[in-house]
């Protein structure tokens, strides 16, 4: 939790700081991108009978949301969420509706309040991509054996 002295910055305005550091606000209304390449784009409907430009359903969205995740970062760790392993579960159900199950590195973390709505927002950038729920769970807890290879080795953690 953050610890405030007397006479210090009120907890919203250390939370408004760090909402302008993941970009929010910025204009942008597809998410947080701070590769400045895209993402994604909003969901198109394609014309009756194209079928080959219709976007991805069911699992093949799999891929694409994984990537969309692996462009959202903590602002205080170097890793992605994805390979940091921050998300727990991606369920893929009717309509393309997504459910995603994710945590935290710790419940006091300062971004707790906006890590889902960048997560929702990264995910909604997908094409073909329905409704978007994001849960925080804290069962079970997060370890750093929850992260990929990758994500230790940029760390130096191997």
């Amino acid at each position: 939790m953050l610890g405030l002295a007397p006479g210090s910055r009120n907890g919203g305005e250390v939370m408004n700081r760090l909402a302008r550091f993941a970009g929010f606000g910025a204009g942008r209304q597809e998410g947080v991108d701070r590769d400045e390449t895209e993402v994604g784009t909003a969901a198109t409907v394609p014309a009756q009978g194209d079928a080959a430009t219709a976007a991805p359903g069911g699992e093949a969205l799999r891929e694409p949301i994984i990537a969309a995740l692996r462009e959202v970062h903590d602002p205080e760790i170097p890793v992605n969420i994805y390979d940091l392993g921050l998300i727990y579960k991606i369920d893929i159900g009717e309509d393309n509706h997504i459910a995603i199950d994710m945590t935290l590195t710790a419940p006091a973390c300062p971004v707790a309040g906006m890590m889902p709505v960048m997560v929702k927002d990264a995910v909604k950038t997908v094409d073909g991509v329905g409704e978007v729920d994001v849960e925080l769970v804290w069962d079970p807890p997060w370890s750093p054996d929850t992260m990929s290879d990758a994500a230790k080795l940029q760390l130096g953690m191997l």
